[in-house]
């Protein structure tokens, strides 16, 4: 189950929130560990038990760390807790990538290859893995205290709102809120607000975007030519955004309809001037993750330069692998640590900071390494790339643009624009800055109009991805591979 599917919107959701608000406080909790186990059996079925088995082995490794206090006993533990996790993790997306790639090397040594059924990967199992490996490290680091009661432990770690599609929570964040919380209208108010507003971004505008791309990318590699690489990639990162974002604007909102705090997952990323600044405005906890958990142990920017910028290098390698298990996913990652790298070498610094320049740069190097998270296999990420810069010899005449775009279709290409940059923010600074100069009396009969005004288009928003929702249109489900 996810959030746009009609079962959740008009069923699971409207159900649990009442329950949630009639009865008494202290079964909420356990209302919404049985709701989270729902949500995610619903879809995963017996494969419920594999993160009911991670989320006991954390207990137990939790409860070990706690209890021992010898330092080197401790890190022993923890290292037990962090393969497990790993172990788990690489059985289920792993294992067929490293057979298909085992079996390569032993074909050139004459050697039989490995036979493997392939592996069923359990959605979210990347961000329930993550999420428990900063638990048990945080408990390692004595900056939180072991949760003893199991069912607080397997909320944390289940709650539906963050488990298949992320932001990444931790327990330092959230630890307190489980045994305290308060629910005002006004927060609940925000929540919806903030769910519908990501509902929209999902099945209004990525979907649509999702279209144009997938029609793109089912043309003959020979017939791919610039402009129709360019547009399948550009609406590719657009639909990217617009569905990951939104994802994450849902479940920051459902988590404060229920009394929440979430982290923010992302901060208009497609303003950035740098890739550096590119990986600190997408996907934060993510890259918040990587920093603290993997970067900073392995010694950060406080060490050689030449170590510094491996440490740099390995972190976006690792991430890579972490979006899937594919070569392709590695060279996503890697292009986009060799810029980090040379951005932080100062190589490009004059790029970096001219005005424009600097956007195109980031833009172009985002768009065509999206080739190959896109792309059905690297001769075809590898085509699209090609024709990115010019090295393409197909026939415009033979699949021109104007044939794969409506009206429509440039409708949401244009409010995809509109909305990629914190459009809505500025109109209320402008606002906030003009009723500043409008006498008391008229700014308080304006602001009541505004909030009716937001409440409408909240309402118009919903009523209209209601529409694409029960319609069915198309809707893809990116985080498959998560």
């Amino acid at each position: 189950m996810v959030f746009s599917e009609p079962a959740f919107l008009f069923l699971f959701l409207p159900v649990l929130l009442v329950l949630y608000f009639l009865i008494p406080l202290s079964f909420r909790n356990m209302l919404l560990l049985f709701a989270s186990l729902v949500f995610y059996a619903w879809g995963e079925g017996r494969y419920c038990l594999v993160m009911i088995a991670s989320i006991g082995f954390n207990y137990l490794i939790g409860l070990c760390l706690e209890a021992v206090t010898e330092k080197n006993t401790r890190r022993i533990v923890l290292f037990y807790g962090i393969v497990g996790n790993l172990c788990l993790l690489c059985f289920f997306k792993y294992a067929n990538f490293l057979a298909t790639n085992l079996n390569v090397l032993l074909a050139q040594l004459s050697i039989s290859p490995i036979e493997i059924e392939p592996i069923h990967l359990p959605l979210g199992i990347s961000f329930f893995t993550f999420v428990a490996m900063s638990y048990i490290i945080d408990l390692y680091r004595e900056r939180i205290k072991a949760q003893r009661n199991l069912s607080l432990l397997a909320l944390y770690i289940t709650m539906f709102p963050h488990l298949i599609a992320g932001p990444i929570v931790r327990y330092i964040d959230i630890g307190p809120q489980l045994l305290s919380r308060v629910i005002t209208i006004e927060k609940f108010a925000i929540g919806i607000r903030r769910f519908v507003i990501g509902l929209g971004k999902k099945v209004i505008i990525a979907n649509a975007l999702g279209e144009i791309t997938d029609r793109v990318f089912e043309i003959p590699t020979r017939h791919i030519t610039l402009e129709l690489a360019w547009l399948g990639l550009v609406c590719f990162s657009f639909q990217l955004y617009f569905d990951f974002s939104g994802y994450s604007d849902m479940a920051i909102g459902l988590a404060k309809m229920f009394g929440f705090e979430f982290p923010e997952n992302f901060n208009y990323p497609f303003i950035s001037g740098s890739i550096t600044e590119f990986w600190q405005r997408w996907h934060i906890t993510l890259m918040n993750w990587f920093r603290d958990y993997v970067f900073t142990p392995l010694g950060g920017y406080r060490c050689s330069r030449v170590r510094a910028l491996l440490n740099v290098i390995t972190v976006f390698f690792l991430c890579g692998l972490w979006h899937g298990a594919s070569w392709s996913f590695v060279i996503f990652g890697l292009s986009h640590g060799t810029l980090v790298v040379l951005e932080r070498l100062k190589w490009l610094r004059r790029i970096t900071t001219l005005p424009g320049v600097c956007h195109a740069y980031t833009l172009s190097a985002i768009w065509m390494s999206l080739a190959f998270f896109r792309g059905e296999s690297l001769e075809q990420s590898l085509t699209f790339v090609q024709a990115c810069i010019g090295a393409s010899s197909a026939d415009p005449r033979v699949y021109p643009v104007s044939l794969l775009l409506s009206n429509y279709d440039v409708v949401i290409l244009i409010a995809a624009l509109i909305f990629l940059v914190p459009s809505g923010k500025w109109l209320a600074k402008g606002i906030n800055a003009r009723l500043k100069h409008v006498s008391a009396s008229s700014s308080r009969a304006i602001r009541p109009a505004m909030a009716v005004m937001t409440v409408l288009v909240v309402m118009i928003i919903f009523l209209l991805s209601s529409m694409f929702v029960i319609a069915g249109t198309h809707d893809p489900f990116i985080y498959f591979r998560f």
